[in-house]
């Protein structure tokens, strides 16, 4: 039996903008496929979100899983076209970078990029990047950050991997031309999600001659939370995102688009430099 029902998969849905993201595209009748790391996880979605929606038990590092679960989506579109594939699964864990543990830079490209990508090529052909595909094409929509271009202190591994992301979309977008399949970047900005609730552990880094300017750092991203994007604002535009005939190849959405994007890419790169480290206490001391 074939399903009647628009498909699309989203990683990282247990919690904040991948959960808020299932609901909206469920609301809208869409079928949701949606990635999990534990069958606890899987069980409670399942119970809370109902029938039209799927759980996927893999882990974006996982790369068989990954396959199985790609194996799973396609035997149950039974021919149908996907129609998106939502990339939103990530970690953003804070630390200078001078004294971060190198397995925790790692941990942050293996799941913010090697995860992303290996994810997109398990979807990809169901999307309709294959050979002779016969259907409406789906498109792919990664969640990157208005971090992918404006870079901050003591998040550099997480910026690393955004940065990372913007010039993969950029490429892949180019490639996937041949098959008509369009790939859109989000740069997201600040959003009350549970990625920030664990973000910034400053306890390892106590000793350190960062320690002080880190806690200024830590509470601005507090205050900044407080005042940022709802998941639910977000998700809606990320369903309009991916209905619009036309999309642009890249949406900056953030709660101050002026002051948290344009400003920072208009400034000369060392007064932003300065003026940053004045304000949370990074430059050296007068001698």
């Amino acid at each position: 039996m074939k399903m009647t029902l628009p498909a699309l998969v989203i990683t990282g849905v247990s919690s904040g903008l991948g959960l808020a993201s299932a609901r909206a595209f469920l609301s809208r009748g869409y079928r949701v496929f949606g990635s999990v790391r534990t069958p606890a996880d899987a069980a409670r979605l399942q119970a809370e979100l109902g029938e039209a929606f799927v759980p996927l038990l893999f882990d974006v590092t996982d790369g068989p899983a990954i396959a199985r679960a790609a194996a799973e989506v396609a035997a149950q579109l039974a021919g149908e076209p996907l129609r998106g594939l939502i990339n939103n699964a990530g970690i953003a864990l804070g630390g200078p970078l001078l004294c971060q543990p190198i397995e925790v830079v790692r941990q942050h490209f293996e799941v913010n990029v090697l995860g992303l990508v290996q994810v997109t090529q398990a979807f990809l052909p169901l999307l309709g990047a294959q050979p002779n595909f016969q259907g409406r094409v789906g498109r792919v929509i990664n969640i990157g950050s208005v971090s992918g271009q404006v870079a901050a202190p003591f998040m550099g591994a997480y910026v690393g991997t955004k940065f990372a992301l913007e010039g993969l979309t950029a490429s892949w977008r180019r490639e996937l031309q041949l098959f008509g399949v369009p790939m859109v970047l989000i740069g997201l900005g600040v959003t009350k999600t549970p990625i920030w609730d664990k973000g910034i552990d400053l306890a390892p880094y106590r000793d350190t001659p960062y320690y002080a300017a880190a806690q200024r750092f830590a509470g601005y991203v507090s205050n900044t939370r407080d005042k940022g994007l709802s998941a639910d604002y977000v998700a809606e535009r990320l369903v309009s995102i991916l209905e619009t005939p036309r999309p642009r190849l890249r949406y900056t959405i953030a709660p101050d688009v002026f002051r948290s994007w344009i400003v920072p890419r208009l400034l000369p790169a060392r007064l932003f430099d300065w003026l940053l480290g004045k304000g949370i206490g990074l430059l050296p001391a007068k001698r």
